[in-house]
């Protein structure tokens, strides 16, 4: 088995690990990028939906629960 160099790297196609399953997907041409199908794309729209993802931030004054 022979080293690519990094010409050679660069005239393949991109490929990337799907975030939902970790199956490896080509990343042009793909229209659930960066997803590998549909159904993972799904998963992970459901998991936002759901608040099962967050994103960080500080708390603003006045924006506690119960506070109109």
């Amino acid at each position: 088995m022979t080293a690519e160099t990094p010409r050679q790297r660069r005239s393949l196609p991109l490929r990337v690990k799907c975030p939902q399953c970790g199956k490896v997907t080509p990343y042009e041409g793909n229209p659930w990028r960066p997803f590998c199908s549909e159904r993972c794309q799904l998963i992970d729209r459901a998991a936002w939906a759901e608040d099962k993802y967050a994103i960080a931030s500080e708390e603003l004054p006045g924006t506690e629960e119960g506070e109109e």
